[in-house]
C-alpha cells in the first residue's frame, strides 16, 4: 500500500505541475495526491495541519491567478473597469477555448484577458492606445499568475516530499 501511495503522490504531483501552465487545476490535483497519499498511509505523516496548509496554498494560487490579471491591467494604465474586463475575459476565454485540446483554455484565457481588458477600458476612456496597453498588462498578469502558481506547486511538492520522508523515518 505504501508503494502505491508513493507512486500516486509522484504521478499526481508531476501531472499537477504539468497542468498549471496549461491553465488547468494542477494545484488541486497535487492537493488530491497528498490527500490520497495520506489516506493510503493511514494519515501517519499527513495530518490536519498539512492538509490545511496545502488547501490554503491552492486557494491562494487561485486567488492570485485571478487577481494578477486584474492588477496588471490597472498597472499598465487601465482603470478598475479594465481590471474587471481582464478577469471576466480570461474566465470566458478559458471556457470558450476548452474544445481545443490541451492548449485551448490557455490560449482562450490569454486572448480573453487581453480583449476583456482592452474592450472594458476602451468603453471607459475611448483611447485605443490606453485600451491596448491595459490589454497587454492583462496578458502579462496571466503570465505572472502562471509563474506564481508553478512556484506554489513546487511548495506543495516539497510538502509532499516531507510527508514521504517523515513516514519513512
Amino acid at each position: 500500500m505504501t508503494l502505491l501511495a508513493l507512486v500516486l503522490l509522484v504521478v499526481l504531483g508531476l501531472a499537477g505541475l504539468a497542468m498549471i501552465p496549461l491553465g488547468l487545476p494542477g494545484l488541486w490535483v497535487m492537493v488530491g495526491g497528498i490527500l490520497a497519499y495520506g489516506w493510503l498511509t493511514g494519515f501517519r505523516s499527513v495530518g490536519v495541519a498539512t492538509i490545511a496548509i496545502v488547501l490554503g496554498i491552492a486557494l491562494l494560487g487561485e486567488i492570485l491567478d485571478n487577481w494578477l490579471g486584474f492588477r496588471f491591467a490597472k498597472r499598465y494604465g487601465g482603470s478598475t473597469r479594465s481590471g474587471w474586463g481582464a478577469l471576466i475575459g480570461s474566465l470566458v476565454g478559458a471556457v470558450i477555448g476548452v474544445p481545443v485540446a490541451i492548449v485551448g483554455s490557455v490560449i482562450g484565457a490569454f486572448i480573453g484577458a487581453f480583449l476583456g481588458a482592452a474592450l472594458f477600458e476602451y468603453s471607459a476612456s475611448r483611447h485605443a492606445r490606453v485600451a491596448t496597453r491595459a490589454g497587454w498588462g492583462a496578458v502579462l498578469g496571466r503570465v505572472a499568475a502562471a509563474a506564481v502558481k508553478i512556484a506554489l506547486g513546487m511548495v506543495i511538492a516539497v510538502i509532499g516530499l516531507f510527508a514521504v520522508l517523515s513516514y519513512a523515518s
